[in-house]
Order: structure tokens, then C-alpha cells, then sequence
């Protein structure tokens, strides 16, 4: 891999452009594992946090999947995927951060239904694990953030359809990528509002588990009404 020293404004998107063109150019081949976040780190010189970024704008492009606790694979590019715009630059357009939102909220909600619905006694106790290291874990912020992405996309996977699921993870690359470029609002840095979100993920997860069907839309609709304040709040400022 030859890499070129980052020493622009927004890094992440210099090195996710850099892997970008790797993965194009065939230097990089579908379902080859990446170096670690470390390994890249000190390739391209940059903090870890700026790697993780790098690989989430890359799989919302479609050209990396990453792994629970396995790492980081290059994805078969389909045809078509090189034609969408780069998401990047959509984040700077408020609206289309707001039609984000949007989507999150119809898929999100309806996958809660169905979930609770078509939820197994296995997806349950994957909840409770997740609700529970979330819990021991208040106030760190990147825990806490690899708990609640866990936790709606095994959300995902307990509504058993496999169209929902990659809608889902799609929607969830994408709004990661849009919280990053916001800096995050430190939401998960915050202990009160750490626990609060957990208060909802746990309120969600009740939902499901006793298979109540409009309760578990309400408290989806409840939680991410409360997200998408934090993040309008900011975007307005």
C-alpha cells in the first residue's frame, strides 16, 4: 500500500478518498481484510478516531463492510455504486441531513414493529447483553457508540427480513457518517444524556421483548425524535 502523509483540514476524508482509489484502482480486492485501526493509523499518520470515520464514509459508499470483532473487508463493487455522489459533501446540505432523518425514522420505526412481532428468545438475550454493557458503560463515548449501532442493527435482525436489514444498515452507515461530520454532539460523552438514551434503548427493547407491537413504534418514535433534536439544535447554530 503506498500511502501520502494527511495534513489537510477534514483528514478522514483524505484517507477514505486515499482507500477509495485503492479499492478502484484494484490494489485493493474484493473481500480482502484491511490492517487494523492501528495499522492504518500509523500508515497514514493520523489519530485512530480518524480511521474509524475514513472506514464508516467507506461503507456507506458500499465499498467496505465492516465486521463485528473481525475487522474491516472490501466489498465486491456493484455496478452503480461508483455513480453515487459522495456522501461527504451531502452532509454539508442541511436539508439533506433532515431527509435523512427522515428515512431513518419511517424504516426505524416500522423494522420495531415487525421485530417485536418476529423477535426469537435468542434475539432477546442479544439485547440484554447489549443493554447491559451500555449500561456499565455510561459516559464513554466510544463504547457507547459501538453499543447503540449494535443495538439497532440487532434490532434489525430480529425483525428476520433481510431486505429491512440492509436498508437498516445502510440508513445506519449513513447517519453515523452525519453525526461524525457534526463532531458527534458528544452525546455519549455525557453521562446524564448517555443515561437517557439508554432509558430509551431499554424502553425499546421492552417493547419488543413482551411483543408490543405499537409500543415498541412509540418508543422508537420517542428516542429518535429526541436524537433528531440534539442534531437540528445543532445544525441551526
Amino acid at each position: 500500500m503506498e500511502i501520502t502523509k494527511i495534513s489537510t483540514r477534514k483528514i478522514y476524508e483524505e484517507v477514505a478518498d486515499q482507500m477509495k482509489n485503492m479499492i478502484v484502482g484494484g490494489a485493493l480486492q474484493p473481500g480482502q481484510k484491511l490492517p487494523s485501526t492501528k495499522e492504518l493509523s500509523e500508515k497514514f499518520q493520523v489519530g485512530r478516531s480518524t480511521v474509524r470515520e475514513a472506514l464508516s464514509a467507506l461503507k456507506a459508499m458500499g465499498l467496505v463492510e465492516i465486521r463485528q470483532g473481525e475487522g474491516s473487508y472490501v466489498r465486491q463493487i456493484e455496478p452503480g455504486d461508483l455513480e453515487l455522489p459522495g456522501f461527504q459533501s451531502l452532509l454539508m446540505n442541511r436539508e439533506t441531513v433532515i431527509e435523512l432523518l427522515e428515512a431513518r425514522k419511517a424504516l426505524e420505526i416500522s423494522n420495531a414493529a415487525l421485530a417485536a412481532e418476529k423477535r426469537t428468545d435468542e434475539d432477546v438475550e442479544a439485547f440484554e447483553r447489549i443493554l447491559q454493557r451500555m449500561e456499565a458503560h455510561l459516559g464513554d463515548e466510544e463504547e457507547g457508540e459501538r453499543s447503540d449501532i449494535e443495538f439497532h442493527l440487532t434490532l434489525a435482525r430480529a425483525a428476520h427480513n433481510s431486505i429491512m436489514l440492509r436498508l437498516i444498515d445502510s440508513i445506519s452507515s449513513q447517519m453515523q457518517t452525519a453525526i461524525r461530520e457534526t463532531r458527534r454532539l458528544q452525546m455519549y460523552a455525557s453521562k446524564p444524556v448517555s443515561a437517557r438514551l439508554w432509558e430509551e434503548h431499554k424502553a425499546i427493547f421492552e417493547a419488543v421483548r413482551l411483543q408490543d407491537v405499537s409500543g415498541a413504534q412509540e418508543a422508537m418514535r420517542s428516542h429518535l425524535l429526541h436524537v433528531e433534536q440534539m442534531l437540528i439544535k445543532f445544525l441551526k447554530k
